[in-house]
């Protein structure tokens, strides 16, 4: 059921030996990452390899006439099999780490087909997402906290066995949509270094279902569950149980399926999640994800716009504190429309905050005037230098619509798959 580790890392290993790259012969391919190219041994190929005096051959063989499925075959004389065999293949493993420590491993994420769609149930691409902890719009200390309780995690092998529990972790991040936290699951596998399992739920036909595909993923990953509590809302009667959902989450195949894996559940809210669903045990982690104050904002702006400091930073910040809010991603977007002047993409997010989406406008009494850039901004503003409530609600509904659009053309698509 599970991809056969060995089989990879012998694959690597061979990768590096001299001796394929010196071959008469050898099959170019293109590797996880497409700008590179990997050397692969041919069927009737056969290469040598030498280790402790001993002379040792590897050949590639197909098992399996009518599928595509292939062994590395290693042949090593009778005389030296019981001296080096055992040496040989830690010697392999090492050589495969390093390599995989250098970078040479890429990240693949993984997304589930419908069952009976095609003989393994997961398709990849290669993984690119550029999110680190340093980009994500959150709390220092929280983000140090994290990355700390993460490093703990990737030393704790041995202790989580002398606990008699699988070498796992949970995280729940809850929040509203657009506050990050897809950005954070990325972060979190950059940091790893682990592939990415993203879970659909809308794929699965059952309980057993959702058992096999968690005994396909391989160890050092992150496996991804999106929109649970929507997804337990929204069915009347889902194919996939709560029950099922809990095993999944801490059952036994959880522990026997691989070890030095993360998982990890996305709620809106956790308000209304039954409690026997997010317990100790099952989610170690909770972490929420607010929509956007000041200290973020002011990440975002270092991030999209390159501002450490701004004349604007003030009234943004009065306008936080006012009670207005916008999600990470609605001022993110509002910053990419304007990156080419950072004062104007200040001004809209402003324009944004003073109308929070639904007419009311923060920080009408404060008296600091701004001056506009341009005679087109001017235009546009009131007499305090800001865009007026009409022309800031005009804009961020149209901002609004098109979100809107977007989540619907998904939901579309989901319901034609379904």
């Amino acid at each position: 059921m599970q991809r056969n580790q060995l089989y990879h890392r012998v694959s690597l290993y061979l990768h590096s030996l001299p001796s394929i790259q010196d071959a008469d012969y050898t099959n170019l391919i293109t590797g996880s990452n497409q700008n590179d190219i990997v050397l692969r041994l041919d069927p009737n190929q056969t290469i040598q390899d030498t280790f402790l005096g001993a002379t040792l051959f590897w050949f590639n063989q197909k098992t399996q006439p009518d599928r595509i499925s292939y062994s590395f075959v290693l042949k090593i004389r009778k005389n030296d099999k019981r001296r080096i065999l055992h040496p040989y293949l830690r010697h392999i493993h090492a050589v495969a780490d390093e390599m995989e420590n250098k970078g040479k491993r890429h990240l693949r994420l993984y997304m589930n087909a419908a069952a009976g769609a095609a003989q393994t149930r997961w398709r990849s691409v290669p993984f690119t997402h550029p999110a680190t902890f340093e980009t994500m719009a959150m709390e220092k200390d929280l983000k140090n906290k994290i990355k700390s309780d993460l490093e703990s995690f990737l030393k704790a092998r041995q202790y989580y066995r002398k606990l008699g529990r699988a070498w796992k972790r949970s995280f729940l991040l809850y929040g509203p949509s657009g506050t990050g936290k897809s950005s954070f699951v990325a972060a979190m596998a950059n940091f790893l270094h682990y592939d990415v399992y993203d879970v659909d739920l809308s794929r699965i036909h059952g309980d057993s279902d959702l058992k096999f595909l968690l005994m396909e993923t391989t160890a050092k990953s992150i496996v991804v569950v999106e929109n649970l509590d929507r997804f337990l809302e929204a069915e009347s009667s889902p194919a996939v149980s709560a029950t099922g959902i809990q095993s999944f989450m801490d059952g036994i195949l959880s522990a026997c399926c691989g070890e030095e894996r993360v998982m990890v559940f996305t709620m809106n809210s956790k308000e209304s999640a039954d409690p026997r669903l997010i317990r100790p045990g099952r989610v170690d982690v909770h972490i929420h994800f607010p929509v956007c104050d000041f200290s973020a904002f002011k990440t975002l702006a270092s991030s999209y716009l390159g501002l450490k400091d701004h004349k604007l930073f003030a009234r943004v910040e009065e306008i936080f504190r006012l009670g207005a809010s916008l999600s990470h991603a609605e001022i993110g977007e509002l910053m990419i429309a304007n990156r080419n002047s950072p004062s104007r993409a200040i001004k809209s997010v402003i324009g944004a905050l003073q109308t929070d989406g639904d007419g009311r406008r923060f920080g009408y009494a404060i008296g600091r005037q701004i001056e506009c850039d341009d005679v087109d901004e001017r235009a546009l503003c009131d007499g305090d230098g800001f865009p007026t409530v009409k022309d800031s609600r005009k804009f961020y509904s149209f901002f609004k619509l098109r979100n809107a659009r977007r989540t619907q053309q998904k939901s579309d698509s989901l319901a034609h798959e379904r």
